[in-house]
């Protein structure tokens, strides 16, 4: 009886490192996969940051150049090459407060033929 209780203790000992074992086997897997899922997402997310340096890096490089700082200074500033002239505009509702003002059509009403008879032999 002692025999079998030892071999019945062994295979509950076995059995139970086998579940522990096998466990922590499929939780080593998916901390892996997470980690996986978690690379990926921050692939994905260095290459939008990397095209978005690359615009940023073109749009420092169109500021930087000579047309763009004029366009800026004739733009903002209203500043002209010699011999130009400027015309200043003033800005929508200065223009529409000096627009005529034109009336609106009067809605013509139609009226049934009916009244117009009775209209007509009054």
């Amino acid at each position: 009886m002692n025999k079998k209780l030892v071999n019945i203790i062994g295979f509950l000992v076995l059995l139970i490192l086998s579940v522990v074992l096998v466990s922590s086997f499929f939780k080593s897997i998916k901390r892996i996969r997470e980690g996986d899922a978690i690379i990926e997402k921050t692939k994905v997310k260095l290459e939008k940051l990397n095209e978005e340096n690359k615009k940023l890096e073109e749009q420092l490089k169109i500021t930087q150049s000579e047309e763009f700082v004029e366009k800026q200074l004739r733009n903002k500033l209203g500043l002209a090459k010699e011999g130009e002239i400027v015309l200043v505009l003033p800005d929508n509702e200065t223009l529409k407060k000096l627009a005529p003002v034109i009336p609106d059509e009067e809605e013509v009403t139609l009226k049934p033929n009916w009244k117009k008879w009775i209209d007509l032999f009054k």
